[in-house]
């Protein structure tokens, strides 16, 4: 994938997808890495040059996001200029799919915003730590890990007792419902 959030991790990765002429999406390319059972697959633009029957020769890159969101601009491919330099600038694309990350952010349950300031805060005190007193950054990132292990645990237990479900928890964190699970599980079961 081209792009990630690192809040949203795999629920939101993006990319600059294929558009054929007729204006569907294809399918995925899958992509022989070497020996293993594993082919990696992509639907990025560049897979689909229309050298090989399996992939079709796209007109246009949009951009796209794990979620399902495809972006509203399509971007012409000039496939002939390519053939003797860099090709596509996909910064457009890029630009829409971080609007699409800001709305999530912007549907996701806020931090209050005293909480955002400090962390923002700790977090500078913690990288210049590690520059200034090594061993005290790592002391401290210590007695931080314990402190995450058990609000994480106590806050996974409060959501099952809540009965809060997947889906909404999914919504509230800006994650599919498969990621937001998975977290709150890991979450529970750490201590």
């Amino acid at each position: 994938m081209g792009w990630r959030s690192e809040e949203f991790g795999a629920s939101h990765e993006g990319w600059a997808g294929a558009l054929l002429a007729d204006g569907s999406e294809p399918g995925p390319v899958y992509l022989d890495v070497g020996s293993g059972p594993r082919m990696e697959k992509t639907t990025e633009w560049w897979a689909y040059d229309g050298r090989l029957p399996s992939r079709p020769r796209a007109a246009w890159a949009r951009a796209a996001c794990t979620c399902g969101w495809r972006g509203e601009q399509r971007y012409p491919l000039d496939w002939e200029r390519w053939r003797s330099r860099a090709g596509f600038d996909d910064s457009a694309a890029r630009k829409e799919w971080r609007r699409h990350i800001r709305e999530v952010e912007r549907r996701s349950v806020p931090l209050p915003v005293g909480l955002t300031e400090r962390l923002e805060q700790l977090g500078d005190e913690l990288l210049a730590l590690a520059d200034q007193a090594p061993l005290a950054a790592v002391r401290a990132v210590a007695e931080l890990e314990r402190i995450t292990v058990d609000v994480g645990h106590l806050a996974a237990r409060n959501i099952h007792t809540d009965e809060i479900p997947w889906e909404a928890a999914g919504e509230a964190l800006g994650l599919s419902e498969r990621e937001a699970r998975s977290r709150i599980i890991r979450y529970s079961l750490r201590r």
